[in-house]
């Protein structure tokens, strides 16, 4: 028996589609949007027309890949939310029209859920073995950080959030203030790499439980740089390794610490690493050390841990299980939690 089910994303800036064959990943095709780097971020009107102009060829693309057509579709299923409105509307609108052309059901996800079962895709080829639940997940992109308890595919339990910035967007914004380009993340990751982490010492936050800030850390960084800039206006060119190496290191111990503390309260000792920010190597490689203390971990490919649509496929998949179908008049809905 087949169980096909084409995945949409359009959350934000990537449009993306993916088709999930009996819970294997056999096309996961994305577009990516330019045009929003001279702008220093990701302009939502500009991103919803991209959508616009990319959904059908990026479909298209995908189904030719997988070998499949129209017609072998089961189910067709699209983010939701969190996300641009903007954009969650061409992928919902998108979604809609070809359920109702191919008379086969939508099935709505939640984006962030997308980013934890992303674990479960399975591909061709490939024994890789996921987490046995339940599981901690700690989720991080540029506008979610959270440490999840994980007891089944759909019951999910929010153990510790963010009270203001997220992970992500202390990435982004620390390296505009050193007049990096946008996306800055994978920028600091890089240089990270070339220098050194104890060089500089930053705010490290008391928040109580397993909640996170880094707002601080933020406005800490910004008034460090204006301060040394001041007394050397090359000091930032002179010192941008060890500064990225010493930024990526303090928001690390920060994610790490939290989570350690809710690993050990839990006693839960499978791991997982999900969301944007899972592809920094700096961040992977201190999720790897936690098998040095008994824990199973395990981190997403790459290719999964930006926003894409096989993430979406294989939450539909499960849904399509459970005959879990949404109305045709169904809404996107920009600010979504994943415990919803």
């Amino acid at each position: 028996m087949k169980d096909i089910i084409l995945g949409i994303e359009t959350s934000c800036d990537e449009t993306s589609a993916a088709v999930i064959y009996n819970q294997y990943e056999v096309a996961n095709v994305i577009a990516n949007q330019d045009v929003h780097k001279s702008y220093g971020g990701v302009v939502p009107e500009l991103a919803s027309r991209a959508h616009q102009q990319n959904i059908i060829p990026v479909v298209d693309k995908s189904l030719k890949e997988a070998g499949v057509s129209l017609k072998d579709i089961d189910g067709i299923a699209f983010t939701r939310g969190p996300g641009l409105l903007g954009s969650l509307l061409v992928g919902t609108s998108f979604a809609k029209g070809f359920s109702i052309a191919r008379n086969i059901p939508i099935i709505a996800v939640n984006h962030l859920q997308g980013h934890v079962l992303s674990h479960f895709i399975k591909e061709p080829n490939n024994t890789y073995e996921p987490p046995s639940f339940p599981f901690i997940t700690l989720l991080v992109s540029g506008g979610h950080t959270q440490i999840i308890r994980v007891n089944d595919y759909f019951d999910i339990e929010v153990l510790g959030n963010t009270i203001d910035d997220a992970a992500g967007e202390a990435f982004d914004k620390c390296a505009k203030v050193m007049g990096l380009p946008y996306p800055g993340g994978p920028l600091i990751d890089k240089m990270a790499a070339k220098g050194n982490p104890e060089r500089f010492k930053f705010t490290r936050p008391a928040i109580a439980d397993f909640d996170y800030s880094f707002s601080g850390l933020k406005t800490a960084f910004l008034y460090f740089l204006r301060d040394a800039v001041n007394k050397d206006p090359d000091f930032i060119a002179k010192n941008e390794n060890d500064l990225a190496a010493s930024l990526q290191q303090t928001i690390i111990d920060i994610l790490m610490d939290k989570l350690y503390q809710a690993a050990k309260h839990s006693g839960i000792k499978d791991i997982t690493l999900a969301g944007g920010v899972s592809a920094n190597n700096g961040l992977r490689n201190a999720i790897r050390n936690m098998q040095n203390d008994g824990y199973r971990v395990f981190i997403p490919p790459f290719k999964y841990t930006t926003d894409n649509a096989a993430m979406i496929g294989i939450v539909g998949y499960f849904k399509y299980l459970k005959q879990e179908f949404a109305q045709i008049d169904t809404t996107p809905v920009a600010r979504f939690t994943i415990d919803s």
